[in-house]
């Protein structure tokens, strides 16, 4: 770990005076919790910010190593400091190993973060989101709360190549350098579940068995959730993406039948749906358990269970989000967005 100036100590310790935490000193200086633990001890023993005596280590490579690594990383963001490491013989050894080379990026600013996955947008999602965002921009909260948000996702019990480390500094974690434009998937075994939420309602979270079709998506999911919810809140619309199972002829037809009201969506607008978050949520809330699941099986209880658990002031708060998330693709001329 790459030693703190004198002039960020005395910084740091100036904003622990002023009462902020002591993670967002870490962050604001660039240096690792401890330390700044470490330095605000040290002052209350010591009246200093001295650092304490070291060894006097020399560095191990040189100034032109140095900008050459900061430069490969710039160039490849998903780079990964091993293979840096293999390329650059050390001032005293064969090769240098991959913790200098992590040092080096952090005295540099950049850090080890997981990427935000995106999808590919050709020109014309772009216009249909655009068009769509200018239509629904004005509708107003009464609106929104009268619509149920639908969307299937699949949970895995191992995370997978999603989790690939890009280095970025401060600020850039939406720029298109540090964002991977592919669905991510998992390893070990997944449960697909489907679930709808609106600002004062949800529905139940149903574990979908098997692969998801047209059949299956009208009989298993629209015949016994949605058609009853929507009977008893008829002023409701149903909102589900452009999916397969969910724009086929059979359920468009059967949709009709029942007299239920279906919002138009636009392709690959993930970003614009509320309930993406409620699914970032709800991993979060299964992988933090005490106890996390071992198997689909106990996936899918702790699913259930954790969907119950979430406030319904979370998802109303969500909701009332469509209209910056409108503005907000507007400003992205039907780009990504930062929901």
């Amino acid at each position: 770990m790459p030693r703190v100036p004198a002039h960020l100590r005395e910084r740091a310790l100036g904003m622990l005076q002023g009462g902020m935490r002591t993670a967002d000193v870490a962050k604001a200086i660039n240096c690792n919790v401890r330390t700044v633990r470490r330095l605000r001890q040290r002052n209350r023993e010591t009246g200093r910010t001295a650092d304490r005596p070291r060894s006097g280590r020399p560095r191990v490579t040189t100034p032109a190593q140095d900008q050459y690594i900061r430069t490969s990383h710039l160039q490849d963001r998903y780079m990964m400091a091993t293979t840096t490491a293999r390329v650059i013989p050390g001032m005293h050894n064969p090769s240098i190993s991959a913790q200098t080379v992590r040092n080096r990026l952090r005295e540099a600013g950049l850090s080890a973060c997981r990427p935000v996955v995106r999808q590919v947008l050709t020109r014309h999602h772009r216009q249909q989101r655009r068009l769509w965002a200018q239509t629904h921009r004005r509708w107003t909260t009464q609106d929104w709360q009268k619509v149920l948000f639908t969307d299937e996702s699949r949970f895995c019990l191992t995370r997978g190549d999603g989790q690939i480390p890009v280095y970025r500094r401060r600020n850039e974690r939406y720029t298109e350098a540090c964002s991977l434009e592919r669905d991510r998937f998992g390893v070990g075994g997944s449960v697909m579940v489907w679930g709808g939420v609106s600002q004062h309602h949800r529905t139940e979270l149903v574990v979908i068995a098997g692969n998801r079709n047209a059949v299956r998506y009208r009989e298993d999911i629209l015949l016994p959730h949605v058609v009853p919810f929507l009977q008893a809140h008829p002023e409701m619309t149903l909102q589900h993406d452009n999916a397969t199972s969910h724009t086929a002829r059979s359920v468009c037809d059967f949709l009709q039948d029942r007299n239920v009201s279906v919002l138009p969506w636009p392709e690959k607008s993930p970003d614009l749906n509320p309930i993406e978050h409620v699914w970032d949520l709800l991993d979060r809330r299964v992988r933090a358990r005490a106890i996390p699941p071992r198997n689909v099986r106990e996936l899918a209880g702790a699913l259930v269970e954790e969907w119950g658990n979430i406030s319904q002031q979370e998802l109303e708060n969500l909701v009332q989000s469509m209209r910056r998330r409108c503005t907000a693709v507007l400003n992205a001329a039907g780009g990504h967005t930062r929901y």
